[in-house]
């Protein structure tokens, strides 16, 4: 299933003309964070329940219309661009518009993390794993060619996070070698910040510290 199977009108657009009481209703009879408006058949924006509920009800869209947010995105934008102007606007619908900017209807959040979920780096059954490198020595590749020359699979991978001259990369592997895989991070230079119980590394450690400890006992 493609992501603009996703697109519903269960919501019919409100008109610039419409009243704010009708906004005001629609949304105390649903839990949508906006509604899309239309201006003579072209989508100009969005009111928010926050703002609806702020304006006198007998005030229509056209006077209340330097409240809305243009937000939208097209038939084509990909899911992860879509995720991403879901959290920037902080709404759980998204308009969406076909190439000539006309309204099509609009994604749920619900649903498009739904589609997110049926990607294999969520569903297919591994591990995730987390390391870090300094920012200008790791590489995509390096990192791709570490889990597949331990025979194991690579669903997905991203940065997680950036501080100063670090950069933190989450990846989804299959569950096979994971301890010869960890073992061939560290030798290359890569600290693994996910423990996992089947990393062998860390239980030798630990064996050695142990062992240590008794010694400095003794």
């Amino acid at each position: 299933m493609q992501i603009h199977d996703y697109i519903i009108n269960d919501v019919q657009p409100l008109d610039i003309n419409d009243s704010v009481k009708k906004a005001q209703t629609i949304f105390s009879q649903m839990t949508y964070s906006h509604i899309p408006i239309m201006d003579q058949g072209f989508y100009i924006g969005c009111i928010s329940e926050t703002d609806a509920h702020c304006f006198d009800s007998k005030q229509t869209m056209e006077e209340i219309k330097y409240s809305m947010s243009a937000f939208q995105v097209d038939k084509n934008t990909h899911w992860l661009e879509i995720l991403k102007a879901f959290a920037q606007n902080q709404s759980n619908i998204m308009p969406v518009l076909d190439e000539n900017k006309k309204y099509l209807g609009y994604y749920e959040l619900t649903d498009v993390m739904e589609f997110f979920n049926e990607a294999p780096f969520l569903n297919e059954p591994g591990n995730v794993v987390v390391v870090t490198k300094g920012s200008t020595d790791f590489s995509f590749s390096e990192i791709a060619q570490i889990v597949e020359t331990n025979d194991a699979e690579l669903y997905g991978l991203f940065i997680s996070d950036h501080k100063e001259h670090l950069t933190e990369i989450t990846l989804k592997i299959s569950t096979s070698n994971l301890s010869a895989i960890l073992q061939t991070f560290r030798r290359y230079s890569y600290e693994v910040l996910s423990l996992d119980e089947d990393d062998s590394y860390l239980d030798t450690l630990k064996e050695r510290s142990d062992y240590l400890d008794k010694y400095l006992n003794i």
